[in-house]
């Protein structure tokens, strides 16, 4: 792990070499980051990680001689460190990130030029080595990742006009993977923000639909909230809960970043605020930033219950340090605790 005092090295590992100058080019700017190289193989990166020692890798999924996935695998089972996997913009890419995410990469994010500005998103990405240089990453087994066994799940009885508010960033993923699924069919309607780009969101439901009890799925403008489902906001769109009368509906709309984030945390839990008050649980999981914080609070000075996941459990203690420093959160509790947590709130 990476002191503050430190200069960040960084492998890039791409089979383009556009991309890796643009990479190099754009990241050898911040002062805090240093290139150590560059590889365009995983046979290649292997070799210089054990000649380089770097802190962390960017990694790109499509390659020659062996994939980046089946890499990141072997490397998380023998040298573990942060990996930031680069993936393309597509249906293809979006269930490639969920594959990264699960074998152990730390974030996934989309190349230059997928989706942002060249600067942008180099200037994201920098944020987010920043981030990642900080965070202990575990040693896992060599195997394909898969669904497994089923957890445990809790029981409940009335739902009636509850809702949960989510949000989460760095780590997100693998938090609410564990999270959610331990919810029973007929639990709360659900609103989840997790800081993800467009398709990556949709694969990301598809991946939680096949594991959860509640129905899963990449929220549209207009879908209803309802107990037993769970609702994903889009990559690149905010989410915001609405009400007609006694009935729950999202809105799925455009618009200015808000606290850097579009999906943002803050927009959803404003709006689960104002309009399910005391009839709502939010929840800050794992991330870095501070979206959200003023929004949890909101939800709890409206009567709401809040939660915010514990340092020790966190990828990242960024969001739920935030909204613990502001007063937002009733209670902290530890990642396996949520959903029990949660269920507790609201019988």
């Amino acid at each position: 792990m990476v002191t503050c005092t430190d200069t960040i090295k960084v492998l890039i590992v791409d089979d383009s070499a556009i991309v890796r100058k643009v990479l190099t080019d754009q990241l050898a700017q911040d002062p805090q980051i240093e290139i150590v190289g560059t590889a365009p193989d995983p046979f290649i990166a292997r070799d210089k990680i054990l000649q380089l020692h770097p802190d962390i890798l960017t990694l790109d999924v499509e390659m020659p001689k062996m994939d980046g996935i089946t890499f990141l695998r072997k490397l998380m089972a023998s040298r573990p460190m942060p990996v930031i996997v680069l993936s393309s913009l597509t249906p293809e890419g979006g269930k490639t990130a969920m594959e990264a995410l699960e074998a152990g990469a730390v974030e996934v994010m989309c190349k230059p030029g997928a989706s942002y500005s060249v600067g942008e998103a180099c200037r994201e990405l920098a944020d987010v080595i920043k981030v990642a240089a900080k965070v202990r990453v575990q040693k896992r087994k060599e195997t394909s990742v898969t669904a497994g066994g089923s957890p445990s799940r809790l029981a409940m009885t009335e739902t009636t006009n509850k809702i949960f508010a989510i949000g989460a960033s760095t780590g997100g993923v693998n938090a609410l993977t564990k999270v959610l699924p331990q919810l029973p069919a007929n639990a709360p309607g659900t609103l989840v923000v997790q800081h993800m780009p467009a398709q990556f969101t949709t694969s990301f439901a598809e991946r939680l639909n096949g594991l959860c009890q509640m129905q899963v799925k990449e929220a549209a403008d207009g879908d209803t909230v309802i107990p037993g489902r769970i609702l994903i906001a889009p990559g690149g769109y905010h989410m915001m809960l609405q009400r007609s009368g006694a009935n729950y509906h999202v809105t799925v709309k455009d618009g200015p970043k808000v606290c850097r984030q579009k999906p943002s945390v803050e927009v959803m839990m404003n709006s689960v605020a104002k309009f399910a008050g005391a009839n709502a649980v939010g929840v800050m999981l794992t991330g870095m930033g501070s979206d959200g914080a003023q929004g949890l609070l909101n939800m709890k000075n409206a009567g709401a219950h809040t939660l915010a996941q514990d340092e020790a459990s966190c990828t990242v203690f960024g969001m739920p340090k935030e909204a613990i420093n502001v007063g937002a959160a009733e209670k902290i509790v530890t990642l396996q605790d949520v959903a029990k947590t949660m269920i507790d709130f609201v019988r």
